[in-house]
Parts: C-alpha cells; sequence; structure tokens
C-alpha cells in the first residue's frame, strides 16, 4: 500500500465537483476537535434561548406532539433527496432529516459518532476501521449493515463518477473499502490521511442503502418523506426507528423562499415557526415582535481578502504584510456584517484546537507605511475584484478596505463584477480579490485552497517548511503532536500567507418563543445545524 502524500494531494485535486459544492458540504465538516485514534460515542443534550447560549430557559423536557414549521432559503424544481449531491440549502436540510453519517459535529463543535459505534486507525492513519451500531434500520426496515457503508464509500469515490464528498476523502480508491464483517469496514486508503472521520461526517458523505433509489429518500435519519414538491416544500413525519434523539414534533413542514423579504413576513405573520438567513438589516424588528427569538451562532465562516503571492506586488511579503496592517477589522465588521461577526486574525479554522494563540494583527498604518516604503511601493496602487457572489456584505467589506487604505497612501480601485464572472475563467486568477468559506478544520481547509494542488489555492500559496509540516500532520494519528504541526504551519501563513482573514460571520436566523431545543450551532449551519430531531413544541 502506498504511503505517498502526492496521492493525497491527487485525489483533492482530480476530483470532479463545483466551487458551489465543496462550500455549500463544507457545511457540514467544519473545524473542530482534533482526532484520537478512537471516537468516542455520540452524546450530546439540546437547549434553545435569545441570541448565543444553548440552555433552555424554560428548564423544561421535550414534549412529544405539534407541528414545526421551518422557512428556508431557494429552492427549485431540480432539487431532489439525494444526499450524495446535496448542494443548496433545501436539499442539505432535507438530507440531514432522512439520512445520517458515521460522524457527526455536534452544536459545540466537538466531533461524535453517529452510525459508527467505534473507530479506530493503524499508527500512520492508512487503515481506519469502523464498527457500526447494532439494530440500525431504514426506514423500509431492513438493517443498516457494512454492505450499505461499502456500497456508499465506494460510489462516493468512482473514479468514473466521483461525487462531489470524495474530496474529504483523501487516499481512498474504491478498492480500499473493504467488509470485514456484518458491521465491520475497513478503509484502506492509498495514503495516510489522519483526518478520514471529519470526513465521515461531509454532508455528501451520509451512508445511503446498497441499492438506494436517488431520489425516494429512504435513509436512516430522524423523519421519513411524507410529502416531497420540488422547490415548494417537503413534508416530514417521525421514524420510530431512529437510534438517536428525539424526533418530538409530530409533523415537519419545511418551506422554500426564495425572496427573503417573503421569508420575513412569513415568520412575522407566524406562517411559520423558524427561518433561516435573517437578513442583518431585519434583526432588530424581527427581534421586536412578540415572541421572536433571534438564534446568533459564532462560527467559523469566513471572507477573506485573497493576494497571489506569485504576482507583484503580492509576491514581497512586506507588502503582504502591509495590508494585513491597514485593516480596521472591528470597523469593517461593523460596516459590512452590521455587527454580527467576530473579528479574525489572519488564520482560518479558529475552532481547531492546534490553532495557536497569537498576539491579535491590529490596524498599524505607520508600520504599514514603513513596509511600503522598504519595498518599493511608497505609491502602491492596486486592483480589488469583488462581487455579491461572495455573500452578503462582501462588497461592503471591499469598499471599506480601499477607504481605510487611503490613510496609508494606498490606492484600491473596486471592480465589482457579475457573479458569473467572478467565479467563472477567471476565478482563481485574479491578483486581488475576495472569497469565501465556511468553517472547517486546518488540514481540511488546507487540502481545499492552500495545498500546491488543492483545487481552490486562490493565493498560489507555496512553502516548502509549511508544506512538510501539513504532510506530516496528515500521517500523524497522535492528536498531541498534529496540533503542534498545525501550530507551527498556522503561523507561517498567519505571517506569509496571501490570505487577509479580517473577520468570521455569525450565522444569524429566527425562531418562535414556543419552540424548545434549539441550540446555536458554531458549524455555520443554518437553523442550528438543520437538527429538527432536538426541537419541540413547548
Amino acid at each position: 500500500m502506498g504511503t505517498r502524500f502526492e496521492d493525497l494531494e491527487k485525489s483533492v485535486a482530480e476530483s470532479r465537483f463545483t466551487r458551489r459544492q465543496v462550500l455549500q458540504g463544507a457545511l457540514a465538516v467544519g473545524a473542530g476537535a482534533a482526532l484520537a485514534p478512537a471516537l468516542a460515542a455520540c452524546g450530546g443534550g439540546a437547549g434553545t434561548s435569545a441570541a448565543e447560549s444553548s440552555a433552555d430557559s424554560s428548564g423544561g423536557q421535550p414534549k412529544q406532539g405539534g407541528s414545526l414549521r421551518v422557512g428556508i432559503v431557494g429552492g427549485s424544481a431540480k432539487d431532489s433527496l439525494n444526499p450524495l449531491v446535496a448542494s443548496t440549502e433545501p436539499q442539505m436540510c432535507y438530507a440531514l432529516q432522512l439520512f445520517d453519517s458515521l460522524t457527526r459535529w455536534d452544536e459545540e463543535y466537538q466531533l461524535h459518532n453517529h452510525l459508527a459505534e467505534e473507530i479506530s486507525a493503524n499508527a500512520d492513519a492508512s487503515v481506519w476501521t469502523v464498527h457500526l451500531k447494532p439494530d440500525l434500520t431504514w426506514h423500509d426496515g431492513k438493517p443498516v449493515t457494512a454492505d450499505d457503508v461499502v456500497f456508499t464509500y465506494q460510489t462516493i469515490t468512482d473514479p468514473s463518477n466521483p461525487m462531489p464528498g470524495s474530496a474529504m476523502l483523501g487516499g481512498l480508491r474504491p478498492k480500499g473499502v473493504v467488509r470485514i464483517d456484518e458491521r465491520t469496514v475497513e478503509f484502506r486508503l492509498d495514503a495516510p490521511n489522519s483526518i478520514l472521520p471529519e470526513g465521515f461526517a461531509y454532508l455528501d458523505n451520509m451512508v445511503v442503502q446498497a441499492d438506494y433509489s436517488p431520489n425516494a429518500g429512504v435513509g436512516c435519519g430522524p423523519f421519513k418523506i411524507v410529502d416531497f414538491k420540488p422547490g415548494e416544500q417537503a413534508v416530514f413525519a417521525p421514524f420510530e426507528g431512529y437510534w438517536g434523539e428525539g424526533p418530538f414534533v409530530d409533523e415537519l413542514v419545511v418551506l422554500n423562499f426564495a425572496d427573503e423579504t417573503a421569508r420575513v413576513n412569513a415568520f412575522s405573520s407566524d406562517v411559520i415557526d423558524a427561518m433561516s438567513q435573517l437578513p442583518p438589516a431585519q434583526v432588530a424588528t424581527v427581534e421586536s415582535g412578540e415572541g421572536h427569538v433571534i438564534l446568533r451562532a459564532k462560527t467559523g465562516s469566513w471572507r477573506p481578502f485573497t493576494m497571489r503571492i506569485d504576482q507583484k506586488p503580492f509576491s514581497d511579503v512586506r507588502v503582504r504584510q502591509a495590508l494585513r496592517l491597514v485593516v480596521d477589522r472591528q470597523q469593517l465588521i461593523d460596516h459590512a456584517y452590521s455587527g454580527h461577526g467576530w473579528i479574525g486574525n489572519d488564520m482560518y479554522a479558529p475552532f481547531d484546537p492546534g490553532t495557536p494563540d497569537l498576539p491579535q494583527r491590529e490596524q498599524d498604518l505607520e508600520k504599514a507605511k514603513f513596509l511600503l516604503r522598504e519595498a518599493g511601493y511608497s505609491d502602491l496602487a492596486v486592483e480589488l475584484v469583488t462581487s455579491e457572489a461572495v455573500g452578503s456584505g462582501a462588497v461592503e467589506a471591499a469598499q471599506m478596505f480601499a477607504e481605510q487604505a487611503k490613510s496609508c497612501g494606498v490606492k484600491v480601485t473596486v471592480n465589482k463584477v457579475d457573479p458569473s464572472v467572478f467565479y467563472g475563467e477567471d476565478y482563481l486568477s485574479w491578483p486581488f480579490a475576495q472569497d469565501f468559506w465556511y468553517t472547517r478544520n486546518f488540514l481540511a481547509q488546507a487540502g481545499a485552497c492552500t495545498l500546491p494542488t488543492a483545487p481552490y489555492n486562490e493565493t498560489h500559496w507555496t512553502h516548502e517548511k509549511w508544506q512538510a509540516l501539513v504532510e506530516e500532520a496528515f500521517r500523524t494519528v497522535d492528536e498531541t503532536k498534529r496540533n503542534e504541526l498545525i501550530a507551527e504551519a498556522q503561523t507561517i501563513e498567519h505571517e506569509e500567507g496571501g490570505y487577509i482573514i479580517w473577520a468570521f460571520n455569525d450565522q444569524v436566523d429566527a425562531y418562535n418563543q414556543k419552540i424548545g431545543g434549539v441550540a446555536a450551532d458554531k458549524q455555520g449551519t443554518p437553523l442550528a445545524g438543520f437538527r429538527f430531531n432536538k426541537w419541540y413544541m413547548k
């Protein structure tokens, strides 16, 4: 069995999936606690309150019964119930009701086993063994077995038609997924991958039946599908054979809203009990409504400024350092996110236990001017490419950054382009631009955007020592040692990398106070991770 790290990089680079699929699926990957060789059984409670608390203010126990109606963003006639290609908010929501995964992140960003009872690795993380929980069943009454797991991961990693989830299963090929017995599967990798259990938690890596029909929705999740009208609504009933917590409601109705005003109005008039993606400008208005609760989650989602380190002037590390010192981070948060975010320190993966605690980088115009003079760019002028496609507040952030740069004598020309142009053929070629990423841990994020062969290496980052550290971390099962390697690699990027990571944005949703069991989710998935099996009507 090969152990070359290049195999891991190659498997990521060659996967055929879109930018949207990678980013949407990342919601279920996130960044969390590093893994020990074996993971503990899944646990965790539920709760709700205003703002960021996860404690149930009523102090009561979950109640059975009632109908829960939620409104989510988007929806189209092309939506499906196939969890292996869930790339829109509605499809992600449906998948998380109907299906389950071997592992999953909880609200506090800890990785737990779900369908897996135990997961263990060999010494160099090139072979992983997964043992399923006993007595798991599908909605149609059939048992969940190792054959289903083998089918799922052989399908996902099929080189002739790889699924989006294959990006998070570096080193895995179909021939490496081997049935050991009725409840045990061995994953034999072409290259060591110490974070494979994180890949199991990836949204598009949910387990399906060995003979599944892609749009039938027969899974082993907490709810069963009752009625499905693509682009309009989906109706679910509780699955009595679910292995985990809940569900508590008798009916779950998910309604699609393409227009945010219609979604807000539906919530304000009690047509729906909860809504995702509350626009920042509407927070105060909605919060003033009787019985309305704002669900604000501190996430690791980030929308950086990206600098190509292989092109002038960004090829000079002093220029990159200077532009980081130009930023007034809190001002950007207040202006672009209406205050719904928290300050970044030019490092992604803020919840990764390996992320070092470095002094917060703050605006320092005099030092920035000094670095620019030293680099020969006292009269620096650059173009910053932005688009509404990057996300809410991105264009405003670009414009504010340009204003801040004036104080340092830097002229920033903001070039706002259409979404189709921004993520078109010139994407990854812009010398200075923006982008967006959901929460991930360091190694998973590096595999997506900073390794030399990462599919989205937008800063064209390359650094020999940094890469050696990352390669070693992928081979290191020991949690403490891996975190030390991650800390050293993060420090290098903090000083020399091509990202200006000025903030992490909050996930803001809303729900009615008559609902219990709601907990703010650090992962950044809307509506507390769509964990509706934990919600109940008070």
